[in-house]
């Protein structure tokens, strides 16, 4: 575990974080020699890295794995061995230069085939996301209305007021009467106007 850690770090630091900064130096500087090695660095420090995503699952249990490749990076980059520039030169470049015509036939055919999927996928989502839009909203608005004539509906009939309030609501409007009545008191004799509905 500590060498895994330590393996990260360099790996990091001395191969990723440095090779950055004098990337950087070689074009500011617009120093053409230098530009090319930190190319030729980069080049095989993408390889490394790609490889090293495979070997850390199937490899990682080989003794001393970690520690070699801590080697490996300072053999890149070292400045006496020339690591990354012997790699770059003795096998990745003739074989980019055989097989340039095919990488980027192949390229161009992936580029095309995701655009078209994507301009495929993209429509079928456009078009499933639209129908579901509109079903939602035809299945909603139905579904709506029918919540309100079943909640008018749904009276309890264990409180009266409230029933009386909802058949109150359906009913039709009644027409209010004045209804005449006398009171008699003692003194004398008056008509008292109630209005009621029934």
């Amino acid at each position: 575990m500590v060498s895994w850690i330590i393996s990260r770090l360099v790996v990091l630091i001395f191969g990723t974080l440095y090779p950055a900064y004098y990337s950087y130096k070689a074009v500011k500087s617009k120093d053409i020699k230098e530009y090319v090695k930190w190319m030729m660095y980069w080049i095989i420090f993408a390889l490394f890295t790609t490889a090293e995503t495979f070997t850390d699952i199937f490899l990682c249990w080989f003794p001393f794995y970690y520690e070699l490749k801590i080697a490996f990076v300072a053999w890149l980059l070292s400045p006496y061995t020339k690591g990354s520039s012997l790699l770059y030169r003795k096998f990745v470049h003739p074989t980019l230069s055989s097989k340039e015509k095919e990488i980027d036939d192949c390229l161009v055919q992936a580029k095309d085939r995701s655009y078209d999927a994507l301009v495929h996928f993209g429509k079928r989502g456009l078009n499933v996301a639209a129908t579901a839009a509109v079903m939602a909203a035809s299945k909603g608005q139905g579904a709506l209305s029918e919540r309100l004539r079943s909640f008018t509906n749904r009276v309890s009939p264990s409180h009266p007021g409230v029933r009386r309030k909802a058949l109150a609501a359906q009913a039709p409007p009644r027409i209010l009467r004045p209804r005449f009545r006398k009171k008699s008191t003692s003194s004398s004799t008056t008509e008292t106007m109630y209005l009621s509905g029934t």
